[in-house]
Order: C-alpha cells, then structure tokens, then sequence
C-alpha cells in the first residue's frame, strides 16, 4: 500500500492475503426458479478453486409468490458446498416509503426483522451476511438529503447490531463508485462500529462512471483503510464486487484484471461474475440497457469458459499465473518484427520457430482459447528468448491488436475458429473470429501502412479447402475402404483453384468470407496478399481433437489405449500434409510476395499423399503394435467424401512440393506424441526414433 496507508488490524490480514496465493470467490445471482443453472452452475465455481460465494437474497423476491420455497432451496444448497454471504437487499414496493423495490421501508426497523428471520430460518449456512438495499440507485437514496443519509445508516445500523447479537458477522456493501465521504459519514453515525468487514465497489478499465474517480487499488483501499482506522481498526476490507467486462472480446485482459485485482491489499475477494446474463434477462437498468453488462461473466451465458475460468479450472491462480508470466518483451527501435497471428497455435507456432531459428523477430499474437496451446507459446519463448514478442490478445478486438501490426514487416494470419462443429453450434462465434477478425487485422495492416505512405505489409492468410463446399456434384466410385472420383483427370490431379466457390456450413462461410476479403484488399487497397487454401495438416505441436486436427487426435487416442470415433464410415480421403511442408510452403509464398499477391493457392498433400481415414487407422496400428477399437458415428454438416488438393499452380509459380511423404510424416508425429505427451512409454522399444527439422524438408 502506498504511502503506508494500510494501518491496523485490517493490514496485518490484508498483506497476509498476498503471500503465496490468495484466495477469491465469485458473485452469481440466482433468479427464483433457476434450479437447473444453478445445478449446472455450482460445480464449476467449486472446479475454479473458489472459497467464496456471494448472492443475493432478495427481501421483495421472498416475499412473491414462490420465494420463499426457492431460497429454502438454494441456501442451503449453496451453504452447504462453499462459504455462503448472502446480500440482503431489494425492500418490497409495497413495504417501501417510494413504492418501488429497493425503497427505504416504511418502518426501518422491518429492514432488521427480516435479517433477524433470515438468520433464524438459514443462519446454519453462513457465518457473514451483508446488509445493503441498493443505494446506487439515487431515485432512492439521495446522499446529498440529510434525511435519507439517516434513514439509510439507521435501518443498516440497526440491522448490523442484531445480526451480531445474533452471532452473525455483518457486512457493509459499498456504493459504486466508492465515496470516502460516505464511508466517513457512516462512521460518524456509528454503522462502521458494528461491522466487521465493509464492502468495496470497483471496475476498473469497464464502467464509465469509475474512469474519472479510478485512482487504482492501492489509493482507494488505502483511503478506505485509513477511514476505518478512525472508527473501527478491526473491521476487514472486503472487495466485495469487481470485475471486467469482455464485450470487445478481450477475454486475456479479464484474466489480468482477476490476477491483478486477487493481489491487493484486502481480506477477501469476489469476482462478479462468473456467468454471463442470459441475452434475454433484462438487468436492473433494462434489457441490453449497456452491452457491458452482458459479458461479465468468467464463462459466456452458454456456459463456454472463458480464459480466465479456464485457466482456474486448469490449476487455480498458479495455473493463471503462469499462462499470463508470458509477457511482451519490447521490441527494439527500428525493428520490422513478422506478426503472427495465431502463433500460440498448431501451425503458427512451427512457422513461428521457422522464422525465429532464421533471425527474425517475431510477434504472437494469441488468445489461448485452444487448450494446450500456451505450451507451445512456452516452447517458443523457451527456444528463442527476447527475439519472440508473444501479445496475448484476440483478433475480434480491433483497438487492442491494432498497436501489434505498427511495425510489421510481414504478417500472417492464423488465428481462427476452426471447428465444422463449433461452428454449427456457435455460428456468430465463429463468424466474429474468422470473418470480423479478419477484417480487423486487414484494417489494422491497412491503417500502418497509411503511417507509413501507403506501403503495407505482406498478409498471407490461412484459408481452407472448405470454400469448395461438399463436392456433392463430383461423381464418386466407392471401394472397400475409400471412395475415388469417376474422373480420371480428378483422380490423378485432385481438384484446382479454378473450382467455383460453394461455402458450406457456418465454418465455411466465415472462412470463404475471410478469403475473399484478404484477396480484395490486394486489389481495392494495394495490400499484398495471398491465400493458402489448406487440406490436412498435421505434426508435431498439434493437440488434435474430434472437431479438428483428426490425425493427431486419432494418433492420441491410439498411443492412450483409448477408442476412436469416426464420423461417417472412414471411407472419406484427404491429401494429408506434414506441417514442416506447410511451412516451407507458406515462407516460399512470403519470399514471393510480389508475384503472389492477390492469388489463392491450393496447400496440402496432393495425390501422393491422399489417403482414406481407413487407411491411416491401418498404419496407426502398424505405428502402435495394437489393434484399435473404432466405432461409428453421424456423418458431419458438410463432409466431403473425397477432396485431394490439386497443389501444381503453387508448385509450378513458387517451386514448392511436399516433401514427407504420410507414412514418414505420421511416423514422426507419433514419435513426437510419444516422447512429448506420453514420457516415451506409448510406443513399442523397437520404434526407432526419427524427428525431422524443418530444415531437413525444406524443397
């Protein structure tokens, strides 16, 4: 605490709270009837490593009809798992002086009969209760009227002192933003004296109302301290609210702003919230009254975690600690870095190596949705020390990646949803990723290049075989374990950039829609770009899942012992690529630039490297030494049967071909997987080892 502000009893719990790692609870109001999301809720709150949680128990919602068997049911559900404070507030309109709920009460002392009857119905459920009527709302409480200031600091006063005689600990919430004169005032009138801890307000970096009066932790809690110093030296700081709003999609800035906030100097912590509002619940001031409100949650309203519940959920503050320990070195003065976009990820982070093993500087850009992805940001910086420049940030928040792109010499952009199946399910998601995303990274090389007299950098973008569509006009021939195209020049070649566009599901729109935008940039704004149309890719670094990257999930699951599902009936081809070759292809592009702007290119394995989902299965078990237990499942939105990437333009204009042929390629990976996920114990002894540089396959 700065200055020395941090006094008495309240200072000696407070800097204990910041050794080692501090514990923290999370809001979450529960409406009457949400049995189910409770239910659903709780779990993951406990999952995070919370020790606390505070709701509501609202006076006027007891009261209704219903109420009072909804909070005999939540209570004690809620008391019965985690420290409970329940937040007595919301008076009933028809007991309320104004007629509205929040109202001071008619009688003031009815304020302390309901704490006094909460106490004696669930009191077994909590040992602190906070006592608050909403006072922001200024159409009830005027603080600037002597009248209401005493009728507030009389009913909460009154209140306090019974629930001490009752054996219970009060709690004094806290206006927002937080007034000192206030607090003072509530102290002269005794209220502090009967508290054992008092509640602070603050949102740092989301509310408005807060942006002129935030003078940081360390000022206002210090300010605060010395308050309660003057009337009750033993009364504990409880920031009782605080949180960060993610409606620009900033989800890594909500982390930093958990980590930042568990470290001040205050007994106790609560993050609100940990759910996001439903987009159909209206809020206090109305439905969608303020964007901000909606995004406050640690998981979205459809319970998708966020990082920071991730990151918990992983390991708890040690765990949000050392994801966010990797921090953005500065670049020096004068350097062109090449940006990345997505180089936490499969692919960018073996680009990413590339370059740095080559002397450039380099910039990750990330937001490290994708689990296990923040251990290849490790690896890299691990590898190459202050030449890597990682930016955790999302690509949807235009005004936080726009800085990154200043300098560049050179970017190419990865970061994306990449799931068919996330995309059904989620498919504005995956458009402001993959569509808005895109665009902002565009306008952002746009803009640079405007500081810098209209010369913009390279933009090569990571597109896919899926702007096709489902080739459902190719004829196919079906065969015992694959299915081959009725036509020959299709067979011998695979299909060509000159194949009309047919975007098909959520994925492929908003990949096709990114496509075509990078594409017009070359010819609307100058910018040079180019487009790698991606078959399958794999190798080492990818975390493979059901939804993307099959190979090195297939390759998982073997090496675990685990069975494999298999969408459709495992006859479907692809022309599989190593990674190594696709870097190699995307860094012979870059080198190209200025004969490649504006063109798509085919990527991926061409028919030497085609093969059935069947046949890889096969050569897993050859790889493994153990039959696979596989079983079949609904085909996917979209799948195609057969896509082979006609891959001669890029290699005709750029010299480029694949050089692992998918046998040594999946060889390699396995050995990878073996060696770097299953400490060397999944393969048989007898495998030789066999790890290739990018250097090795280089054409």
């Amino acid at each position: 605490m700065a200055g020395g502000a941090q006094q008495g009893a309240g200072a000696k719990r407070a800097s204990a709270n910041t050794v080692g790692h501090p514990s923290y609870g999370f809001v979450e109001w529960f409406r009457p009837g949400e049995y189910e999301r409770t239910e659903t809720i709780l779990p993951d709150i406990l999952a995070s490593g919370a020790s606390y949680l505070r709701t509501h128990l609202s006076w006027a919602e007891y009261l209704a009809p219903g109420g009072e068997a909804w909070f005999d049911w939540l209570i004690p559900k809620l008391g019965g798992v985690i420290d409970l404070l329940p937040c007595i507030h919301y008076t009933p309109p028809s007991m309320s002086r104004t007629g509205r709920s929040s109202g001071a009460p008619v009688d003031l002392k009815s304020y302390a009969d309901f704490v006094d009857h909460v106490i004696t119905r669930y009191g077994r459920h909590f040992n602190h209760i906070e006592l608050w009527n909403e006072p922001n709302n200024l159409l009830d409480w005027d603080w600037r009227d002597d009248g209401d200031f005493l009728m507030f600091s009389e009913m909460v006063g009154g209140a306090a002192y019974w629930a001490k005689q009752r054996g219970k600990k009060p709690v004094l919430g806290g206006p927002s933003p937080f007034d000192p004169l206030w607090l003072d005032l509530m102290g002269e009138r005794g209220v502090l004296g009967v508290v054992d801890a008092v509640g602070f307000h603050g949102f740092p970096g989301t509310w408005d109302s807060e942006e002129g009066t935030w003078g940081g932790w360390d000022m206002h809690l210090g300010e605060m301290r010395r308050i309660l110093d003057r009337h009750n030296p033993q009364s504990e700081i409880w920031i009782t609210e605080t949180g960060y709003s993610t409606w620009r999609n900033d989800e890594v800035e909500q982390a930093r702003r958990f980590l930042n906030a568990i470290s001040v100097p205050a007994d106790r912590l609560y993050w609100y919230s940990w759910r996001d509002v439903p987009p159909d619940v209206p809020v206090q001031e109305g439905l969608w009254f303020d964007p901000r409100h909606y995004h406050m949650g640690a998981v979205s309203h459809d319970n998708q975690p966020k990082l920071l519940a991730r990151l918990l959920s992983e390991g708890g503050v040690a765990r949000l600690e050392q994801v966010l320990g990797l921090t953005t070195p500065h670049i020096a003065k004068g350097a062109s870095p090449v940006v990345v976009t997505g180089g936490s990820g499969f692919i960018g982070s073996n680009l990413a190596d590339s370059l740095l093993s080559d002397g450039h500087d380099v910039i990750v850009v990330d937001n490290l949705s994708r689990p296990g992805v923040d251990r290849n940001l490790a690896w890299l910086s691990e590898r190459h020390g202050d030449r890597l420049h990682p930016v955790l940030a999302d690509v949807r928040d235009a005004r936080g990646i726009e800085p990154v792109f200043a300098d560049a010499s050179a970017v190419f952009h990865f970061a994306a949803q990449t799931a068919v199946t996330t995309s059904l399910v989620h498919p504005l998601d995956d458009f402001e990723t993959n569509g808005r995303g895109t665009i902002n990274v565009l306008e952002a090389v746009r803009k640079a290049a405007n500081g810098r007299g209209g010369k913009g950098a390279p933009v090569i973008f990571a597109s896919t075989n899926k702007v096709y569509g489902a080739l459902e006009d190719v004829a196919m021939q079906e065969f015992d374990d694959r299915y081959v195209p009725s036509d020959e020049k299709i067979r011998e070649n695979g299909i060509d950039e000159s194949r009309p566009l047919d975007f098909c599901t959520p994925y492929g729109c908003s990949k096709g829609v990114a496509d075509q935008y990078v594409l017009d940039y070359a010819k609307s704004f100058g910018i040079p770009t180019a487009v790698l149309r991606m078959s399958c890719i794999y190798g080492p670094r990818q975390f493979g899942t059901e939804d993307q990257g099959w190979v090195a999930h297939f390759l998982i699951r073997a090496l675990a012992g685990e069975a494999i599902s298999i969408y459709g009936d495992g006859k479907q081809v692809r022309d599989i690529l190593h990674v190594n070759d696709a870097v190699a292809a995307y860094r012979t592009v870059l080198d190209g630039i200025d004969r490649f702007k504006g063109q798509a290119f085919n990527l991926g394995g061409g028919p030497a490297n085609a093969v059935s989902i069947r046949g890889v299965l096969r050569e897993i078990e050859e790889l493994t030494g153990r039959r696979l237990e596989t079983d079949l499942s609904h085909w996917r939105a979209g799948d195609q049967l057969y896509f082979v990437a006609d891959t001669g333009k890029l290699e005709r204009a750029a010299g480029w071909r694949a050089g692992m042929r998918w046998k040594s390629g999946l060889k390699d990976l396995a050995e990878w997987l073996n060696e770097n996920r299953f400490d060397g114990e999944a393969l048989p002894r007898s495998t030789p080892r066999h790890i290739l540089s990018p250097r090795q396959v280089q054409a």
